[in-house]
């Protein structure tokens, strides 16, 4: 095994869709790595930095993101914080600081996605 190539997520059809892409692009900075197909068929490849996001318009209408979230690491979690607000979508945890145990300090903050999805903005102190 060679680590993990991507992480798909499920958007509820082209025009939730162009959402996700436009979210990541150009509030997450995250650029666009290959498109195919049309309308509620469609895919893309975004590069995350140590991994794709697979997103795909053929999720069901009543689905939500289908994954628990994607933890971006990052060195300003509350700059981050800040775009995600400014672009529309809810930060629902933090910013704060925490500390995993045995001296791990970090600072977290969780947002929404405009799929529905969990993002968490991660950095370690």
């Amino acid at each position: 095994m060679n680590g993990v190539h991507h992480i798909s997520l499920k958007a509820k059809g082209a025009e939730q869709f162009q959402q996700v892409l436009d979210f990541y692009q150009q509030v997450l900075d995250c650029p666009l790595v290959r498109r195919w197909g049309e309308g509620d068929h469609q895919g893309a490849m975004l590069d995350l930095g140590n991994t794709l996001l697979e997103v795909m318009a053929n999720g069901g209408k009543e689905e939500k993101g289908l994954f628990a979230h994607i933890a971006f690491a990052t060195d300003d979690v509350d700059g981050m914080a800040r775009r995600v607000q400014a672009a529309g979508q809810t930060v629902f945890l933090g910013p704060e600081d925490k500390n995993l145990g045995e001296n791990y300090p970090i600072r977290i903050a969780f947002c929404t996605g405009p799929a529905g999805e969990e993002l968490e903005f991660f950095q370690e102190r």
